[in-house]
């Protein structure tokens, strides 16, 4: 093994599911090379490739054969397969309907697993919602990394510098041993939404940025422009007089959901950006001072994105629906630089 200049680990990467490319985007801000992306989705195509010096593969990961990735890794000292494989099964899972066809419910973290024992990568990580660790199929995985030293963790993304609250499971693994493998955060303080989007131009609802597409809010019908003027920061629809309330509030039931029709707090991370984030609606997505939700260039510099980083060519219609979809199911490119660093770390310390 000859290592480049400086002695520094070239660790070639290869992100399945890589969607629009926030994981890969913050591997290789955190000094991983990312050969490769591997998604099913086209929609992935454009921005994966306009924004990462990587490949992009439209393939079903669970059609995936070894002989696919190896060739990606040519000229690596150490090798790293990452991913996070969808999680829509918890969407709808209910514990009550528990059954034995667990594998058929989660293909896509056993063809991962399966990938692994075939390729066997010097470095693995996964990101995934946190309820997969309760999940059998989630010890299926780690027994696919027996011979790997392993690190596990539900990890409060607010900790690590992302502006918002979100948990995620992450793990690391290596077959080098076990000295610094975890995650090691260089930013404990929380990151917040003004300082995240608070320089934004203003927009009203329905409008769009003339200099960024994805600077667009989302209309609002009258109702709602009524509700979300009567709606503070951090406050709930409580805070509205009676005649602007939803049939859903007056229910005991919507007593439960009261950050629905929600603002955002200035100085304070942002809720869980979701797939319907562009929506007042939806969650605690209205803006915390202009009378609209959030664009999608905001939702998307939330995840961390840079406010450069282009999800669409140029002159293409900009779907909410779509690019809602793409980005809220984006990991957050600052977890993927956390992660990068924790690895880049750790091959360093096994070097000497």
């Amino acid at each position: 093994m000859t290592l480049n200049t400086y002695n520094t680990p070239r660790i070639v990467g290869v992100d399945l599911f890589c969607g629009v490319g926030g994981l890969t985007h913050g591997l290789v801000r955190g000094g991983i090379q990312v050969a490769a992306g591997i998604d099913i989705d086209s929609n992935c195509k454009f921005p994966f490739e306009a924004n990462n010096s990587a490949s992009f593969l439209e393939c079903d990961v669970g059609k995936l054969q070894a002989e696919d990735i190896i060739p990606f890794y040519q000229g690596a000292d150490f090798t790293l397969l990452a991913g996070c494989a969808p999680c829509q099964p918890f969407s709808t899972y209910s514990r009550s309907g528990r059954n034995s066809e667990y594998e058929e419910q989660w293909p896509l973290v056993s063809s991962f697993g399966r990938l692994v024992k075939k390729i066997k990568p010097d470095l693995v990580t996964m990101e995934n919602v946190p309820q997969l660790a309760d999940h059998p199929v989630f010890q299926q995985f780690l027994e696919s990394l027996s011979d790997y030293k392993k690190w596990w963790q539900v990890v409060e993304c607010s900790s690590i510098g992302i502006p918002q609250t979100r948990k995620r499971l992450v793990l690391l693994a290596s077959k080098l041993g076990d000295t610094s493998l975890e995650l090691s955060p260089n930013q404990v303080r929380k990151a917040t939404v003004r300082e995240t989007i608070g320089s934004l131009p203003p927009i009203v609802a329905g409008e769009r940025d003339p200099h960024d597409p994805l600077h667009a809010a989302s209309a609002l019908s009258p109702l709602n422009l009524s509700r979300i003027r009567m709606s503070r920061p951090g406050g709930t629809w409580r805070d509205w007089p009676d005649e602007l309330l939803a049939s859903c509030h007056r229910k005991e039931t919507g007593a439960t959901y009261p950050s629905v029709y929600g603002r955002m707090q200035w100085d304070q991370p942002a809720p869980t950006i979701t797939t319907q984030c562009f929506g007042y609606g939806n969650g605690r997505f209205g803006h915390p001072e202009q009378d609209r939700a959030i664009s999608l260039r905001e939702a998307a510099m939330l995840q961390t994105f840079p406010a450069t980083y282009t999800f669409a060519p140029p002159g293409a219609r900009i779907s909410f629906n779509k690019m809602g979809r793409l980005i809220g199911n984006a990991v957050p490119v600052r977890l993927g630089e956390v992660i990068a660093h924790s690895l880049v770390e750790h091959v360093q310390a096994h070097m000497h």
